[in-house]
C-alpha cells in the first residue's frame, strides 16, 4: 500500500509542494500584511495620544498571538503524527481563513470602541495556533514524499515565505500610491487582507485531494502512542537545537516584515519606498531559496548553513550602518537585497535539516515544538524588541545587535549538530 502511494504521488511533486506550502504562504502573507500595515492598523485598532505607544500596542498584539503558537503545535503535530499530515493541514487552513475573516471584517475602534482591539486579539490567536501546528506538519508531508530530495522539497516551505513576502510589499506599494491616507486608514487596509481570505478555499480544496506521505502510512501501527509525551521525555535536547539552528532565521524574517516600519519612523523614508524594498527581498527569497534547498541535498545542510550564518554575523551591522548613513531609495533597496540572499541561503536548507533531527514518528511534533518555541520567544516579538532598543539605546542601529546575537546563537547550535548528531 505504501509502495503504490509512493509511486502514485512521485509523479506530482509540484502538487505536493503546493499542497504543503500554501498554508505557510497564507499564514506569512497575514503575518507580513500586519507587519506592513503596523502604522494603519495602530490608528484604526489601537488609537493612543502617542503614536509610539499606540504603535507598540499594535506589534505588542502581533508579538502575544504567537505564545499560544506551541499550544498550537503540541495539539496540532501530535495530530499530524497519529491521524496523519493530511489530517492536520485540513484543519489548521480552516482556522487560518477564520482569523483573517475576523481581521478583514472587524469594524475600527471609533466604531465598537474595545470590541475592535480585542477582536483583532482573538483573530491573532486564532491564526498563532493554527500556525503552531503547520510548519512541522506540512515540513514532514513534503520530506516524507520525496526522501531523495528533502533539501530541495521542504525549501519551498520558506519559499512561499518569500512569495508572500512578494505578494504582501506589492499590495503595500499599489495601496500607498493608489490611495490617499485616509482611504487607507478607511477603508483600503481590509483590500490585502480580503485577498489573503480568497486563498483559503484554494488551499482547502488542494489539501483534501492529495495523497497522505507514503513514509507516515508504512510507520503506522494499530498501537495508540503519544508522540508528545516521547518526544519530551527523550527529544529535548533535539528541540533545543532546532530551536538555536531557527534563531537566526526567524529573528531575520521579522526583521525584514518589520523594516517598513524601520524606514516610515527611523530613516524618514515614504512608505512606497519601503514596500519597495521589501518587494525587492521577496523576490529573492522566492527564486534563491530553492537553489539553496538543492545545493544542501549535495554538500549538507549544515555546512551551508554555517558559512551563511557567519556571514550574517560579520555583515549585519555594516548593512544598518550604510542605511542610517544614507538612507535613499537605492541604499535600501540595496541593502534589503543582501539581507534576503543572506536569509535565503541559510534558512533554504533548514526545513530539511530540522526533519532529520527526528524520526518519522515524532517528526511533526517535534518539528513544530521546537519551531514554534523558536518563533514565539525570538521571532514574534522581533518588531517589538527592535522598536524597544531603539528607545533604550537611543541609535537607530539597534536591530543589528539583536540579529548579531541570533546568528552567534544559531552558529553555535549548528557546531553541536554537526559534532554530536554527525548531520552534515
Amino acid at each position: 500500500m505504501a509502495t503504490s502511494t509512493a509511486a502514485a504521488t512521485s509523479h506530482k511533486p509540484f502538487r505536493v509542494i503546493a499542497a504543503a506550502s500554501i498554508g505557510n504562504a497564507l499564514e506569512w502573507y497575514d503575518i507580513a500584511v500586519y507587519a506592513i500595515f503596523a502604522t494603519v492598523l495602530s490608528k484604526v485598532f489601537f488609537p493612543a495620544q502617542d503614536e509610539t505607544v499606540s504603535l507598540l500596542l499594535t506589534l505588542g498584539t502581533f508579538g502575544v498571538s504567537f505564545l499560544i503558537r506551541p499550544i498550537g503545535a503540541v495539539v496540532l503535530g501530535a495530530y499530524a503524527d497519529r491521524a496523519g499530515r493530511k489530517a492536520s493541514l485540513t484543519l489548521s487552513i480552516r482556522l487560518m481563513v477564520l482569523g483573517t475573516a475576523i481581521i478583514c471584517l472587524m469594524p475600527s475602534y471609533e466604531t465598537v470602541g474595545l470590541v475592535a482591539p480585542i477582536g483583532i486579539l482573538l483573530a491573532r490567536l486564532i491564526q498563532g495556533f493554527s500556525a503552531g501546528g503547520e510548519f512541522g506538519s506540512a515540513t514532514a508531508f513534503m520530506v516524507e514524499h520525496m526522501p531523495g530530495r528533502r533539501g530541495f522539497v521542504a525549501s519551498w516551505q520558506f519559499a512561499s515565505q518569500g512569495l508572500s513576502t512578494l505578494v504582501s510589499a506589492g499590495m503595500g506599494v499599489l495601496l500607498t500610491t493608489t490611495l490617499s491616507p485616509e482611504q487607507l486608514e478607511s477603508w483600503g487596509w481590509r483590500i490585502p487582507f480580503a485577498v489573503g481570505l480568497l486563498v483559503g478555499p484554494v488551499g482547502y480544496y488542494i489539501r483534501r485531494f492529495v495523497d497522505e506521505a507514503p513514509e507516515f502510512t508504512a510507520t503506522q501501527t494499530a498501537e495508540p502512542h503519544s508522540p508528545v509525551r516521547t518526544v519530551l521525555r527523550t527529544q529535548k535536547a533535539r528541540i533545543l537545537l532546532v530551536v538555536g539552528a531557527l534563531l537566526v532565521s526567524t529573528v531575520l524574517n521579522y526583521t525584514i516584515t518589520y523594516m517598513p516600519t524601520y524606514a516610515i519612523k527611523q530613516l524618514g523614508l515614504p512608505a512606497s519606498t519601503s514596500f519597495a524594498a521589501t518587494l525587492a527581498t521577496g523576490i529573492v527569497l522566492t527564486v534563491v531559496t530553492p537553489l539553496a534547498g538543492h545545493l544542501s541535498d549535495k554538500i549538507g545542510r549544515v555546512k551551508l548553513m554555517g558559512v551563511f550564518a557567519a556571514l550574517i554575523l560579520l555583515l549585519i551591522y555594516p548593512i544598518f550602518a550604510t542605511l542610517v548613513a544614507f538612507p535613499g531609495f537605492g541604499v535600501m533597496v540595496g541593502m534589503m537585497l543582501l539581507i534576503g540572499l543572506l536569509k535565503a541561503c541559510y534558512f533554504g536548507a533548514l526545513p530539511a535539516l530540522m526533519s532529520e533531527l527526528f524520526p518519522t514518528e515524532t517528526r511533526a511534533t517535534g518539528m513544530s515544538i521546537g519551531y514554534n518555541i523558536g518563533v514565539s520567544v525570538f521571532g514574534g516579538f522581533t518588531p517589538f524588541i527592535s522598536t524597544w532598543l531603539i528607545g533604550l539605546t537611543g541609535t537607530s542601529l539597534a536591530p543589528s545587535f539583536y540579529l548579531m546575537f541570533a546568528a552567534a546563537a544559531s552558529l553555535l547550535s549548528l557546531l553541536v549538530i554537526r559534532r554530536r548528531l554527525g548531520l552534515r
